[in-house]
C-alpha cells in the first residue's frame, strides 16, 4: 500500500456479526478549542469599534470559520448536506460532530462517538442528512443517527480485510472497498451485501458513481481503475495499469470525463465509456494527489502529501493556484460545504481548516500554457493560502495583468489535449 494511504492505527480485537444498537449515548456538548495558528483577521477591523455611547463591540465576523483543533489526526471529514455541521473520524476510531460558524467563538462540538475499535477511515452523510455512515480498520460498518450521534446499526466483520473506502449510492445502498482489493455493495435495509467482487490486486482507495447510479468506478493501489455495473451486479472491466497507485477518482465535465489522482502526482483522464485507456494525463508538481473534489464542471481541488491544496482546471489542463496549505503536513481529505462557499481539509497537524472558495467558480485560464519562473510560487487564491509566513500574499485582489500571467500556471509535464472537452 502506498505511504500516502497509510494511517497511524491502534490494534484492537475484531468481531463478525450484524447487530442493532440504540442504547449507546454520545458525550456531552462543549466548546471547540480553536487553533491559535489561524492567521485570518477581520477584513474591516474598524467596523467592530462602536463610537456611539461607548457600547461594547459586537461579535467578530470572519471570512471563514476558525480552525478546529483535534486531539488526534483525522483521516476523514464530511459536511452536512443542509446544515453547517461537519463530522470527522480520527486514527483512534472516534467520530466528532461540530457545528461551524463565521462568528468568532461560535464553533461547537455537538457530540462524539467512540464506537469503532480501530482507526476510522471514511465517514459520509446520507443525502437527507439524517444518517451517518462510517467504515474502519476494524472491518466494521457503522450507521449512526446524526442528531444524537447514537449507533443505529453495526455490521461487524463486513470485510475480510480492513475497510478503506466508502460511498453512499442512495438512501439504502452503500459501497465499500477494502485493503485487499474487494468491493462490496450493501443493502442496508437487510444489512447484507448484494455484490462481493475482487478484481483489484491491491487496496481500493476511492469509489464514485455516475448520476444514474448505475456504474461504480473504483481507484486502486494496483494502478488500475475498476468499472462495475451495480444494476446488473457484475464486473465490467479494469483500465490499463498506470505507473503509480491510483489514489482518488471523480467525475468532471458533466460526467463525460473521469479523473484519477495518483501517488506520482499525475492526474489520469478517461473518457466516459472509454475506460480501458487514458485519453490524457496531466503531471502536477506534487508528491501525491490523495483527494479530488470537483468544484465546477471544469475546476477541481486536489489535496497532496506536500500539504498544498491546489485548484486545477481540466481541459485546458492548468494549475490555477493555491487554495491553502497545512504547513508541511500530508492532507488526508477535502470536503465541500453545502453552499460551495467553503472547502474543508483535515491533515496530520490535527487541524480542520476552512478555505473560502466562493470566487473559484469565476476563475478563468488562458488557452495557451505559460511557464512560471523556476522556483516561483503558485498564485494565491485565498487570503490564507500560504499560512502565517505569507499571510499577505493573497491580499492583492487585482495584480497587473503581466504579473498575473507569469504566476498563473505551475510548471507541468503533461499533455494539454482538449479533445472531447465538451
Amino acid at each position: 500500500m502506498a505511504a500516502s494511504i497509510q494511517h497511524a492505527e491502534i490494534a484492537c480485537p475484531e468481531k463478525g456479526t450484524v447487530e442493532m444498537d440504540k442504547t449507546e449515548a454520545p458525550k456531552t456538548t462543549r466548546d471547540v478549542e480553536s487553533s491559535d495558528s489561524d492567521p485570518e483577521s477581520d477584513p474591516d477591523p474598524g467596523e467592530d469599534e462602536d463610537d456611539d455611547e461607548g457600547e461594547p463591540a459586537g461579535p467578530k465576523i470572519r471570512d471563514t470559520p476558525q480552525d478546529i483543533k483535534l486531539e488526534a489526526i483525522a483521516n476523514t471529514v464530511a459536511l452536512h448536506p443542509t446544515q453547517d455541521i461537519l463530522v470527522c473520524g480520527d486514527v483512534d476510531g472516534d467520530l466528532y460532530a461540530f457545528s461551524y460558524s463565521c462568528t468568532e467563538g461560535e464553533n461547537r462540538e455537538l457530540w462524539s462517538s467512540g464506537h469503532h475499535l480501530k482507526s476510522c477511515r471514511q465517514v459520509r452523510f446520507s443525502a437527507d442528512g439524517l444518517k451517518l455512515c462510517s467504515v474502519s480498520r476494524d472491518k466494521a460498518i457503522h450507521l449512526l443517527d446524526v442528531e444524537r450521534g447514537q449507533l443505529v446499526t453495526r455490521i461487524r466483520g463486513a470485510h475480510g480485510s480492513p475497510i478503506n473506502s466508502l460511498l453512499l449510492v442512495d438512501e439504502n445502498i452503500i459501497a465499500t472497498g477494502d485493503d485487499g482489493g474487494t468491493l462490496k455493495v450493501w443493502d442496508m435495509r437487510k444489512g447484507t451485501s448484494i455484490m462481493d467482487l475482487k478484481h483489484h490486486e491491491d487496496y481500493i482507495s476511492d469509489i464514485t458513481v455516475d448520476q444514474a447510479k448505475r456504474i461504480l468506478l473504483t481507484a486502486s493501489g494496483d494502478g488500475t481503475m475498476g468499472v462495475f455495473n451495480i444494476k446488473r451486479r457484475r464486473f465490467e472491466l479494469l483500465s490499463e495499469y498506470q505507473s503509480g497507485d491510483l489514489t482518488s477518482v471523480a467525475l468532471m465535465k458533466r460526467g463525460k470525463k473521469v479523473v484519477c489522482g495518483s501517488s506520482e502526482g499525475t492526474i489520469y483522464i478517461f473518457n466516459w465509456n472509454g475506460f480501458g485507456a487514458t485519453s490524457d494525463r496531466f503531471a502536477i508538481k506534487a508528491e501525491s494527489l490523495d483527494c479530488i473534489v470537483p468544484i465546477t464542471d471544469n475546476i477541481m481541488c486536489t489535496a497532496s502529501m506536500d500539504g498544498y491544496i491546489r485548484a486545477i482546471n481540466l481541459l485546458p489542463n492548468r494549475v490555477i493556484g493555491c487554495i491553502g496549505q497545512h504547513l508541511g503536513e500530508p492532507i488526508e481529505e477535502l470536503a465541500k460545504s453545502r453552499d460551495s462557499r467553503f472547502l474543508v481539509s483535515c491533515a496530520h497537524d490535527q487541524l480542520i481548516k476552512f478555505w473560502d472558495i466562493s470566487s473559484l467558480p469565476k476563475a478563468t485560464v488562458n488557452e495557451y500554457r505559460k511557464r512560471k519562473k523556476k522556483g516561483g510560487q503558485m498564485k494565491s487564491l485565498t487570503k490564507k493560502a500560504f499560512g502565517d509566513n505569507d499571510f499577505f500574499a493573497g491580499l492583492v485582489d487585482e495584480p497587473e495583468k503581466k504579473e498575473e500571467e507569469k504566476d498563473e500556471d505551475e510548471e507541468e509535464d503533461g499533455s494539454d489535449s482538449d479533445s472531447d472537452s465538451d
